[in-house]
């Protein structure tokens, strides 16, 4: 593959059934020539099937974290870019980097829109707009509550705030370390970056990824969701989380 100017990033855990087909349609990618599996603390056969297909694989001895898992992605890439992990992989310079999830499956060979404003020079970091509906099984609390966060903190409200599919110019990904933690982390880019000045943009995409469930299991995961971005908003204007609660405890 001749050198490029993107590097794509995948944190996984537990995706053996759909991390292969990932990795072999980011590939695909124009201007893609490193992609990088960050096996997060996986119990399954992730790294393995990553490997295979022909990602680089990292992996995290326990989960940390999709913060974490981005952080450590990051790392990789300028390790590979550099020689320090194996052979030099030579390109026009620091590639941008393109975060995309680990159950997109064959959907990722249509993320190209997504890269263009930033390989363009347009944008700082584009955020997906998902064009195919999936059934949800939540009521959107996390969703609504991340989005009116980061119009109360930056004046503009992104449709899907949450969404993990994003690329960026390494200078957009430096400026906004360190992450917040877990699954704040988006909530917290995004607002980070616009109040540095950067440009954001929201991209339609035929992305799809598997449906999220209603069971107890995915109710644990939307508690932990809302906890991350509350604590990335209340970090980034406690002011207005003192009195989002204060309003909140004397409503009738």
């Amino acid at each position: 593959m001749p050198p490029g100017d993107l590097a794509i990033i995948i944190p996984a855990k537990n995706e053996v059934d759909r991390i292969a087909t990932t990795v072999a349609a980011a590939t695909t990618l124009a201007g893609a020539d490193i992609v990088v599996v960050v096996d997060d603390g996986s119990t399954d056969e992730t790294a393995a099937e990553a490997a295979g297909a022909g990602a680089h694989v990292v992996r995290h001895a326990r989960n940390r974290g999709k913060a974490a898992a981005m952080e450590t992605g990051a790392e990789a890439v300028r390790l590979i870019e550099s020689g320090a992990a194996g052979p030099i992989v030579t390109g026009t310079g620091p590639r941008h980097l393109l975060f995309l999830d680990a159950d997109l499956g064959d959907s990722a060979a249509d993320a190209s829109p997504l890269t263009e404003p930033v390989r363009s020079g347009a944008a700082d970091m584009t955020i997906a707009v998902f064009t195919t509906r999936v059934r949800k099984g939540g009521f959107g609390v996390v969703t609504t509550t991340s989005g009116a966060g980061i119009e109360r903190a930056t004046g503009w409200r992104p449709s899907q705030p949450l969404n993990g599919q994003r690329c960026l110019t390494r200078a957009a990904f430096t400026a906004a370390l360190p992450l917040a933690p877990g699954w704040g982390a988006e909530t917290g880019m995004t607002i980070d970056l616009l109040r540095k000045g950067m440009r954001v943009t929201e991209v339609a995409v035929p992305l799809s990824h598997r449906a999220t469930g209603n069971d107890w299991r995915a109710q644990i995961h939307r508690f932990h969701q809302l906890a991350d971005v509350l604590r990335a908003l209340a970090v980034r204007d406690p002011v207005a989380m003192r009195l989002s609660h204060a309003r909140s405890a004397v409503r009738p």
